[in-house]
C-alpha cells in the first residue's frame, strides 16, 4: 500500500474530523447520542487523535515489520468503535458497568485479545507496540469522559464547529 495507504490515512483523519465538527453542529447533533453533541465530539476526535499517532509511528517504523504491523492493526482497532457502536445490540449503547465503562467500551478492547494472543503465542511475551497501543486504546474510554465534561473542552468543541462558517 505504501505512501498510498498513507494519502488513504490522511484522508480518514480530514474527512472524520470534518464530518465529526458538521454533526456536532447540527441541532439534532449525533444520529441517536443522547449526549450533548459538543460532549459527544470529544469521542469521535479522541479516536481520530489515536488513529492519527498510530499510522504516523507506523509510517515511521515501516522498516520493522514487526512495529508497522502492530501500530497499522492498532490504529485500525482505533476506528472500530464507530462500527460497533452501530450493532443492533441496545444494552452496548445504554448500559454501564461502571461509571467509566461500558459495555460498548469493553467490546471493542475484547478485539485486542487477538493481537495478545498472536504475541503471546509467537513470542512468549506482550510486543511493546501491543502493550503501550493497547494501554492508549483502553485508557482512552475514561479519559476522554473526564475530559469532554470540563469547561476548557466545552469552548475548545464550540471554537471548533465554527470553524466550518456560519
Amino acid at each position: 500500500m505504501g505512501w498510498f495507504g498513507s494519502g488513504v490515512a490522511v484522508a480518514v483523519v480530514i474527512l472524520g474530523v470534518w464530518g465529526s465538527l458538521i454533526a456536532a453542529r447540527r441541532p439534532t447533533g449525533f444520529i441517536d447520542v443522547p449526549v450533548p453533541s459538543l460532549q459527544f465530539l470529544a469521542i469521535p476526535l479522541s479516536l481520530l487523535l489515536l488513529f492519527s499517532i498510530f499510522v504516523t509511528l507506523a509510517i515511521l517504523r515501516r522498516r520493522d515489520a514487526q512495529t508497522h504491523k502492530r501500530c497499522m492493526v492498532l490504529a485500525s482497532l482505533s476506528l472500530i468503535e464507530a462500527a460497533v457502536g452501530r450493532w443492533p445490540l441496545a444494552f452496548l449503547r445504554h448500559a454501564n458497568l461502571l461509571a467509566f465503562l461500558s459495555p460498548l467500551d469493553l467490546t471493542v478492547d475484547l478485539f485486542l485479545l487477538p493481537l495478545i494472543w498472536w504475541d503471546l503465542h509467537s513470542r512468549k511475551r506482550l510486543h511493546p507496540v501491543t502493550l503501550w497501543g493497547g494501554l492508549a486504546l483502553i485508557l482512552i474510554h475514561p479519559l476522554r469522559l473526564m475530559i469532554a465534561g470540563t469547561a476548557v473542552w466545552q469552548r475548545f468543541a464550540g471554537w471548533s464547529v465554527h470553524l466550518l462558517g456560519p
